[in-house]
């Protein structure tokens, strides 16, 4: 009532977001958000890093178009100019991440697997585990990741699938690392 709209959209929508995994609905109690254990999370990168390495040795094997070309270097360069400032502000965490993001999806449209891109879908509905979401946020990390992307589109130019696998199932999976160094429970056992 207060934002003006019927049960039916309300409805549909919720209906939406338990089928993407996001909410668990429980008849005649309602919905609930998702918690998704630590183990859930690191199983999410273990695979999406799998994912993500056979994407980058398709889009290698396949070659990118030269919108794809565009896209993954015009991201290069925003990535590059951010870095310049020898320094990151709270507000580059998302320039940062929309450079992610263009990265990443421009290696998933240059895969040419439409399964490929539902099966990584699935494993960005695990929040964390997504390329959308940036986690570890000091510099020198995420100048590395940045490094990891042009060396992995400099594997995709030179059609080494095998070496664009490697450096994308690592890039991944250094996040994943990051993320696992973050958690309190982490941090208590070392």
């Amino acid at each position: 009532e207060r934002l003006g709209v019927s049960r039916t959209p309300i409805r549909a929508a919720l209906q939406a977001l338990a089928g993407e995994g996001l909410l668990v609905h429980n008849p005649n109690r309602g919905y609930h958000v998702r918690e998704y254990s630590v183990d859930d999370i690191v199983q999410a990168y273990e695979i999406r890093a799998s994912l993500e390495g056979l994407a980058a040795k398709r889009a290698a094997q396949l070659g990118m178009d030269e919108a794809e070309r565009a896209i993954m270097e015009q991201a290069l360069r925003d990535g590059d100019a951010l870095f310049e400032k020898g320094m990151l502000t709270p507000e580059d965490r998302s320039v940062y991440g929309a450079i992610n993001d263009a990265v990443h999806s421009a290696v998933h449209a240059a895969s040419k697997s439409r399964m490929l891109k539902d099966l990584l879908r699935m494993t960005h509905q695990i929040a964390p585990s997504s390329h959308r979401n940036v986690i570890a946020f000091d510099f020198n990390d995420v100048r590395r990741r940045h490094d990891d992307h042009h060396r992995i589109y400099e594997a995709i130019l030179c059609r080494d699938g095998g070496r664009a696998e490697m450096i994308m199932r690592d890039h991944v999976e250094s996040v994943k690392v990051q993320l696992i160094r973050q958690l309190p429970t982490a941090r208590s056992k070392t």
